[in-house]
């Protein structure tokens, strides 16, 4: 699945595999990765971290879709994809999420929304109704 909306987008910006980079970087449109990159990342676009990728840096973004590596925590306004060769070592925060079969993922997920977060049910007081349920078990 690919998440790039119209047929004419076109990438603004690439790091080729065999370069590296340190530092903080800001782009407008898409940018794709297939090096290594240390830093910060942020755009309320696209950024497309490529098979060779190795992406040590905290990333927000508007969508990113992750067929190397991410070690870094990410925050993207609207979604994140991790493909079958993806793997990334942090926390995402992302309204939707995607992780294709043979993905990795260790870190936290939280899908971010615009409801105020609920306390989970184990913290929640019971109601009168919730209690007489657990009774009859």
């Amino acid at each position: 699945m690919r998440f790039r909306s119209k047929s004419n987008d076109q990438i603004s910006g690439f790091l080729d595999k065999g370069t590296s980079m340190t530092g903080e970087l800001e782009f407008a449109g898409t940018m794709r990765i297939d090096g290594n990159f240390h830093g910060s990342i942020s755009t309320g676009d696209i950024l497309i971290v490529g098979e060779n990728a190795i992406v040590h840096a905290d990333i927000k973004v508007g969508d990113i879709e992750i067929h190397g590596q991410v070690l870094g925590n990410i925050e993207a306004k609207r979604r994140v994809q991790i493909t079958e060769k993806g793997r990334v070592k942090g926390d995402i925060q992302t309204p939707l999420l995607s992780v294709i079969a043979g993905a990795t993922l260790d870190g936290r997920t939280r899908m971010a929304g615009d409801h105020p977060e609920e306390p989970p049910a184990a913290t929640r007081p019971l109601s009168h109704k919730d209690a007489s349920r657990k009774e009859q078990f």
